[in-house]
């Protein structure tokens, strides 16, 4: 009954965090494209910066933006912040439930480093507090005035934690820890800048006094920072469930041009809403890049086909490995504690069971090594090479079949 209701917390959680990450990232999109879409004209209240006319379901806005506040506040004023609140809480809550609670199968690979499961999970979860920190004093620092090199070095920064990232937990646990610490920083800029300083001028509103453009610079920084950051983390959401993505050597680079190439998107579309001309070079560069990471990802693995194929099959060695090592996650009744039934409804324990995912067998395990998680079993590169041997033999079936 505990591994049924937390198969159903895992399911709950899940449809929070996305629930609440559409209304985030829709909320975002929406004001940037309201931002960058204003236009001036005469007529507009004092200290107005442009406005925007829009309709939506058969009604018509007219949408003002203040520069920095309006003369008098408002009575009734909207805070979008729980979205992104919901969005973190939810993903968190992920966090545990999938990695730290099943550190030894998502998180650590002893191959890369032999860590105990709260070795790890501490790791994790000062990794992503460093992080935020270095990412918080970049952007206060002189170098903050400056949005390219900002943005530049921020960029190395991410690439140069995913590398070392890599060096401490499996190819999943560092991809996925990337994910989260990306996410905590956009969150942690809505709960430790945007909105307070949004309150700052606020309350400099309500006692009269004339609020600091400065606020207000550092908040749309900050707001423009996770407008970029929103596709490489949808990107990593799912990825975690494609082991050519999160299981590569290259997991680090892969992640690195998809940074590249979801800016590049939003750079796209920021610019048609100014009304600029649309730089189509963006989607060529975008195309570019996800071959690029399509290349990487079918480099030749450890275990190569060409020298599978002049290794002899034995279908009973096949049978034994994939028995021994697999089937006590992929069973009809799975053995591994915590485990109620088998993942993706994967169950390996026939020889025909085993013939029908072959291709999926040689992708998680020969090509990718995605499986098994974190190769907990400790399947050997000799086991590997006999699955790839009849992989590269066509999969034949046993003779008793």
């Amino acid at each position: 009954m505990e591994t049924v209701l937390m198969e159903w917390v895992d399911l709950a959680v899940r449809w929070v965090h996305v629930i609440a990450g559409i209304a985030w990232i829709g909320s975002s999109f929406y004001f940037v494209h309201l931002d960058l879409s204003l236009k001036q004209r005469e007529g507009l209240p004092e200290g107005a910066g442009g406005e925007a006319w829009q309709v939506h379901g058969g009604g018509f806005y007219n949408m003002v933006k203040y520069l920095v506040a309006p003369a008098r506040m408002p009575d009734s004023l909207t805070w979008f912040k729980w979205e992104a609140y919901a969005t973190w809480i939810s993903g968190v809550a992920l966090l545990v439930i999938v990695y730290y609670m099943a550190a030894e199968l998502y998180l650590i690979d002893r191959a890369v480093l032999d860590l105990e499961p709260w070795m790890a999970i501490a790791i994790s979860v000062v990794g992503l507090a460093i992080g935020w920190i270095i990412y918080d004093l970049l952007c206060r620092s002189p170098l903050g005035r400056n949005d390219v090199a900002l943005a530049a070095v921020g960029f190395l920064f991410l690439v140069l934690l995913a590398w070392l990232f890599t060096l401490v937990f499996s190819g999943r646990g560092a991809f996925m820890q990337m994910g989260t610490l990306i996410g905590t920083m956009m969150v942690a800029n809505v709960f430790f800048v945007i909105i307070p300083n949004q309150r700052k001028v606020v309350a400099e509103l309500v006692a009269g006094g004339q609020p600091d453009p400065e606020l207000g610079r550092q908040g749309k920084q900050r707001s423009l920072h996770n407008n970029y950051l929103t596709l490489p983390v949808l990107f990593v959401m799912i990825g975690n469930h494609y082991p050519l993505a999160f299981a590569s050597q290259w997991n680090w680079l892969i992640l690195a041009i998809v940074l590249v190439i979801g800016a590049l998107i939003r750079h796209f579309y920021n610019t048609r809403h100014k009304g600029d001309p649309s730089p189509w070079w963006t989607w060529g560069v975008s195309v570019a890049g996800m071959a690029l990471i399509v290349w990487l990802s079918a480099l030749p693995a450890p275990v190569s086909d060409e020298a599978a194929a002049e290794v002899e099959v034995d279908t009973a060695e096949v049978e034994s490995v994939v028995l021994s090592y697999c089937s006590m996650c992929h069973a009809a009744e799975p053995i591994w504690e915590g485990m109620a039934v088998a993942p993706k409804g994967v169950v390996l324990e026939t020889p025909e069971q085993i013939r029908l995912q072959a291709k999926a067998i040689w992708l998680q395990t020969v090509h990718t090594r995605a499986m098994p998680p974190g190769n907990v079993t400790e399947m050997s590169d000799d086991e590997r090479q006999i699955l790839a041997a009849w992989i590269a033999a066509g999969a034949p079936a046993w003779e008793s079949e």
